[in-house]
């Protein structure tokens, strides 16, 4: 909604439709000082009138850019763009971290399956974005994890060292290696290791991407 003529709106809401106000509202308006405005009569209708609480810790008058809207946010690098909030990404991955962290135990296969799960219905409400690279590195990133808990699976140099080798890394690099002593996440990350464990591995497993509902 635009324009100055806002404070009424509320108020005409409710006395045409007789239904309850929205929980969540956005007021787009012109400038600072007609936000303040509208943000004022507003609130006075809520309380005043309406008999109800208005969350002052989730209203403010500010520029778009500023707000963060059900985990989007609005960023105007010359053309606006919806982009996930940092907020909804920390989320995401602090759950991504609890579904594959390495303590638990099970099989990639069974560890991929409620990952798989999480990762479509995540997509389908943040696919929306209009910023594609953050979806591919979000899918690399995952997949490094998953690297990382193999890794730590296989244990010891010598069952890592066949385990590579069972993957079709030759001798010696696999013998480098899996005599590595660096540590679990660095080592998903070695040449050696993507070699064996390529995206397509995963993606047999039931891996999707989140890049995918960019492309769709």
């Amino acid at each position: 909604m635009r324009g100055s003529g806002q404070r009424w709106r509320v108020k005409h809401w409710w006395e045409t439709t007789g239904k309850p106000l929205p929980r969540l509202a956005y007021i787009y308006v012109r400038s600072q000082r007609a936000g303040e405005r509208v943000m004022n009569s507003i609130s006075r209708f809520l309380t005043k009138r309406l008999r109800l609480k208005v969350n002052r810790s989730k209203s403010a008058v500010a520029p778009v850019s500023e707000r963060r809207f059900l985990g989007f946010c609005i960023i105007n690098d010359g053309a606006p763009q919806r982009h996930i909030a940092p907020q909804a990404l920390q989320r995401f991955k602090a759950r991504v971290c609890i579904l594959t962290r390495r303590t638990r135990g099970v099989d990639l296969p069974r560890m991929i399956a409620p990952l798989a799960k999480y990762m479509r219905g995540w997509r389908a409400y943040f696919g929306f974005c209009q910023t594609p690279q953050v979806l591919h590195n979000l899918d690399a990133w995952i997949r490094r994890r998953l690297r990382m808990v193999l890794w730590k699976q296989w244990r010891n140099g010598p069952n890592r060292f066949a385990q590579l080798r069972k993957r079709g890394v030759s001798r010696d690099h696999a013998a480098i290696a899996a005599g590595a002593k660096s540590g679990y996440w660095r080592m998903s990350r070695h040449v050696t290791v993507q070699q064996a464990l390529p995206n397509a591995y995963f993606f047999a497993l039931g891996l999707p991407r989140l890049e995918a509902a960019y492309r769709a």
